[in-house]
């Protein structure tokens, strides 16, 4: 109820849903998931989930919003986590959702995952992010959780898909730069359309 209070505008490139023969990766950084909740998804998709305690509390959310879960993180059960992604991704029916930035930063510090999935199974990286006004910021989380108000105007943006490179380092530098600049671009699109 509280995501459909939400008023979203989406900004994408022209084509972003017109080949689906390819899946995607949707990678963001922890911290601005909520307000991606409220966005239509282009087809069925696996998200990511860490085996903490906020990951418990989110798999119940996730699954009543649609999306499947796996469980793991960089910094535990990742490879489990990793090859269940993978295995959904050679599939070719689904797209996954991973936040790049680990379960615990540091913040919009990109671990090497998201790449390597990318490279073993030929899917394309899709940076996404949001922005969201008004919303409230849990200051003392490590990833600044930003959660919207009900009914708060929320912006979000797909960004042009990445085709790996040679090496994951330089393909999860490239991912760091794109969510940066989707990011950017949902909070200047935010602020230029405020009332």
């Amino acid at each position: 109820m509280w995501l459909r209070t939400l008023r979203v505008h989406v900004i994408a490139r022209s084509s972003e849903s017109s080949d689906v023969s390819v899946p995607w990766i949707l990678t963001f950084f922890h911290g601005n998931q909520f307000g991606l909740l409220a966005w239509h998804r282009r087809r069925p998709t696996v998200a990511m989930v860490s085996l903490s305690r906020d990951g418990d509390l989110q798999v119940p959310v996730l699954r009543w919003q649609g999306l499947k879960v796996v469980r793991g993180s960089s910094s535990r059960a990742g490879a489990q986590g990793l090859a269940q992604l993978v295995s959904w991704l050679r599939q070719g029916n689904h797209d996954v959702a991973v936040a790049v930035d680990g379960p615990k930063g540091p913040r919009e510090c990109v671990h090497p995952g998201s790449a390597w999935a990318a490279r073993a199974t030929g899917s394309t990286l899709v940076p996404l992010a949001c922005a969201s006004a008004p919303h409230f910021t849990f200051r003392r989380a490590w990833d600044q959780f930003e959660l919207p108000y009900p009914f708060a105007r929320v912006v979000i943006v797909l960004g042009e898909p990445i085709t790996p490179s040679p090496t994951t380092d330089e393909t999860s530098c490239r991912i760091q730069q794109a969510v940066r600049q989707v990011r950017a671009r949902a909070q200047a699109h935010l602020a230029s359309t405020a009332p």
